[in-house]
Formats: structure tokens, sequence, C-alpha cells
């Protein structure tokens, strides 16, 4: 254990030494105003460098150089088990690990209902869906459907209705809003509440068992979810407001994500499908939350956050109904006519700070979510995993899950910066059929859309979290499952996919696995 440990420190420091290099010029877009049409932090000598290094294998005989490192030098190498994804990254600094351990206690920390003896806790809610972060991203990992003892708290519904006036249309249009909220209960369900409050109302999960038979004979069962409310507190729903399912997404590799080139991202993008390949990536163009630029979003279902600060403090306002310097509304998602709601006590203290969670909770947090760690890669060398990686480029995944990218230069922290890394995502978004279609629009995506998730860690799904649960609704009970549904731009891949042989889909599986 010991020499593994040493071996994969060592070559940690070697990816870092052979790629803190200027990135890739892959090419710019005018989406974005004031984007550069190619990378600017980059001499021509190592835009080639990069160009190489990034450029899809097709050598499936051995592993790629430091594929076991899929976070670069922020890889951890710790023991895979159900701490998997809490470490830090190792490359940052003995003080930063102090800063890391503060995000991780606000992180893990249960607020309280207003007003309390511990003031510094208090301003939950009133209407929220959790009381910590860390209730959602179980162990810094994935949420789950509430089925058998388990409750709703990993999982909620956004609300939204399409915009109906012009007035509407045009603040979609210019991104100054990505989605209309229901009048009454808002931009998503709430179903908790403080004492003395009503709660919003409860989902209602009903599965139809839907059979699947695969080329070989095999049949895999798949489960389809309709979604309902129940017990609504406050008068229905308006009739054209959408219930879209979410359950809370792993939480490593954020800052790693954030430090992808926009430039490089898009030049995965071919939203006409110029190249008649079946896959037509769309860029996410959202709004800063604070600088109000249009920026590309890459955080988040659909891909609507374009920063792990922005996703952080929707979270602290959507989920935990906290107010935070970026989103001072001490109600959180508490609508005008939830008249009850806003009459309730906030957890503003005045000597603390402007807000329920003032500074620095929101800048630790966030600090926190950026540092966490992508676990190191397993069996990458098996014989069966690198057959798995060739049928996976051979099918099609690595169209949309494209497997690597090289982090930028002069990224905010130096611990993301010029690291290759494998994330297996090109963080666009892509039609994905009718079966996974919310029929609910965020900003640019449509309600058949969805951001292509990264993929790593998700070997470790079962190691941290239990039964797996993917997809954006957990749906899919297992890999198999989750490649079952995929429809749309993802349609020619599944059906490869279907059509192989019962030894090669475990090959495939077994890649899987190995992320």
């Amino acid at each position: 254990m010991q020499t593994r440990r040493f071996l994969i420190v060592a070559l940690s420091a070697l990816a870092s030494a052979l790629f803190l290099l200027p990135a890739l010029v892959l090419g710019g877009s005018d989406l974005v105003p004031g984007l550069p049409a190619a990378r600017q932090d980059l001499t021509a000598g190592d835009a080639e460098r990069v160009r190489t290094v990034t450029r899809p294998t097709g050598d499936f005989s051995r592993a790629e150089p430091f594929e076991a490192m899929p976070g670069g030098a922020a890889t951890s190498v710790a023991r895979p088990d159900a701490d998997a994804f809490s470490h830090f990254s190792p490359n940052i600094s003995f003080a930063e690990q102090e800063r890391f351990k503060l995000g991780n206690a606000l992180f893990s920390k249960l607020w309280v209902a207003a007003p309390s003896s511990t003031q510094a806790s208090d301003g939950l809610g009133p209407l929220y869906n959790a009381r910590s972060c860390l209730s959602c991203h179980i162990r810094d990992g994935r949420g789950h459907p509430p089925e058998g003892d388990a409750d709703r708290t990993s999982m909620f519904l956004r609300l939204a209705r399409p915009p109906q006036t012009d007035e509407e249309k045009a603040l979609v249009a210019r991104h100054a809003i990505l989605t209309l909220p229901d009048p009454t209960y808002g931009e998503q369900l709430q179903d908790l509440a403080v004492p003395g409050l009503a709660a919003e109302g409860e989902m209602e999960i009903a599965y139809e068992e839907v059979p699947v038979t695969l080329a070989d004979g095999t049949v895999i069962a798949l489960r389809k979810p309709t979604y309902s409310v129940s017990k609504l507190a406050y008068g229905p729903l308006d009739p054209a407001t959408t219930l879209s399912p979410r359950i809370a997404p792993p939480m490593i590799g954020m800052g790693l994500i954030e430090a992808i080139p926009a430039e490089d991202i898009l030049a995965h993008a071919d939203p006409e499908d110029r190249d008649g390949d079946g896959i037509a990536g769309k860029a996410a163009i959202t709004r800063d939350h604070r600088t109000g630029a249009l920026v590309l979003g890459r955080f988040g279902w659909k891909a609507q956050n374009a920063s792990v600060r922005d996703q952080s403090a929707a979270a602290f306002s959507g989920d935990m109904g906290l107010s935070t310097p970026d989103r001072p509304d001490p109600y959180g998602d508490c609508t005008p006519h939830e008249t009850a709601c806003r009459a309730l006590p906030t957890g503003e203290q005045p000597r603390l700070g402007a807000t329920e969670a003032p500074d620095p909770v929101l800048d630790l947090v966030t600090f926190y979510s950026k540092n966490l760690a992508v676990p190191t890669r397993r069996n990458v060398d098996r014989p069966d995993v690198l057959a798995g990686k060739q049928l996976f480029y051979r099918i099609g995944c690595a169209d949309c899950h494209v497997p690597k990218f090289v982090t930028r230069r002069d990224a905010e922290h130096p611990a993301q910066a010029f690291q290759l890394i494998w994330p297996y995502s090109d963080f666009l978004l892509h039609d994905m059929g009718d079966d996974l279609a919310d029929n609910q629009p965020v900003g640019v995506a449509s309600g058949r859309q969805w951001r292509t998730p990264p993929l790593w860690g998700i070997g470790l799904t079962g190691t941290v979290n239990g039964p797996g649960f993917f997809l954006h609704d957990g749906r899919a009970r297992t890999l198999t499952e989750a490649i079952l549904w995929h429809g749309g731009e993802g349609t020619k891949a599944r059906n490869a996919f279907a059509a192989l042989a019962r030894q090669d889909r475990d090959r495939l599986i077994a890649f899987l696995e190995s992320l």
C-alpha cells in the first residue's frame, strides 16, 4: 500500500510538472460577449502539447499516462471507502486545509429556525428542503429518491412555467431570468417548514415497470416515474407549472470544472449539428449572479450556474431559505403570496453581518466545495476495463462524455491550475429524448435538454452512497439502466450498447465502475 501511495504521489507531481502549461487553443464563441476566439493563456508550442495530450486515444492496449489521476495533482490517493468523496485536494497548502475544514463544518452545520439562542445558526427557512448542505449531498455524494426508509431530503421538485407575456419572453431571451416560478409556490416545492408554519406540500412518485429486451434476449426492467404533488397548503399550483425532479449531484472536482477554459468547452458545441454526427451540444449561456455578465453555465442539471459560488448561493437560498451576500432575501423561495411565511422572524443579526449566512460563510463553503478531491481511479490496466474503455469510445459515449481537459493556467486557485483532468463530460446541453424530458425550460435549456454529467467517481457511488440512483431523478438503479434511458442525441450510443453481447456490456460497465 505504501509503495502504491508513493507511486501515485510521484505520478501526481510529474503530471503537475508536465501540465503546468498554457492550455489548448481550440477556438472561442460569439455566444459569450468579450470571450476571445482562442485561449489567451498559451504559447503556440504549449498549445500544441496540450492539443496532443487531450486528443482522444486510439490505443486501448494499456492505460494512458496519468489516467489513474483524474484530478491531476488534485486527485485524492486516500483509500476508496465511504468517505472517498470527502477528502481535500492534496495539493492545497496547510493553511488552506484549515479553510477547507472550516468550510466542511459549515457544509455539515444544521441550521435552526429564528429566533434562537444560537444566533449564528438561526435563519432556517421559514420554508425549506434541508437543514444542511450535507443532508442533500450525502457524504458529499449524490442524493436519492424517497424510497423505503429514505426521506425526501436529497431530492426535490423544481417548479416553473413557460413565459406567457411578451415581457416575460423578453426577460428570458436576454438572460435576465432563467425561469418563471409558480406564482404561489416559487421555484421549488419545499416540503419542510419551521414550527408553526405549514410546509408547501409533498412530492409523490409512482413507478411503472418498463421491460427492455436487449439483442441477446436479456430483459432489463426499467422503471418509469410519474410525479405529482399532494397536501398543497397554499392553494393549487398554476395550471402551467411543470414539475422537474432533481437529486443532489456529487460534489467532487467542482473547482477543477470551474477552471476548464470556456473556450475549450465551447469548442465541442455544435448546436446545429453541422458535422451530421447526431450530437448537437449547446452551450448554456447564463448571467453571473454578481456581475451580470453573460458567461458559460456549467453547474447544475441544466448548467444554469456559472460558478461554484453561484451554485452554493442558490442552494443556501432555495434549499435552506438562508440569505447570503449574493442572495440577500432572508425568506428564500417564500413568495409574497405566502404571507404567513413572510410574517415570521428572520435570522439576520446585524452584529454578525447583514445576512443570515454572512461573510465568510459563503466564502468558506465555496472553498470547501471547490477543493473536494476526485478519487484515484482503480483497475485502469485491467484487461476488461481497457476493453470496456474501447467500447465506450467505439459506440459513441465519448462524443458527449468527453474524457479530458487541461485547466487554465491562470485559474483562480493554484491547486486547480494547469491540471490534466478526466471528468468525462463536455458540460454542454443535449436533447436526451422524450423519456427523460421534464418539459421545463431553464434559461437556454429546453425541456428535453440536460447537461452532460461528469462521470468521474461514478464507480464509487455504491461505496459512498449505497445502492446507486442515477440520472437527474434517480430512476436508474444501475449503470445499465442509466444507459438504456438515453434517448435523443444519446439514442445511437444507447442502441449500440443494447446490441452488444453480454460479455461486452459487462466490460463497458467494468470501465465505468473504474472511474
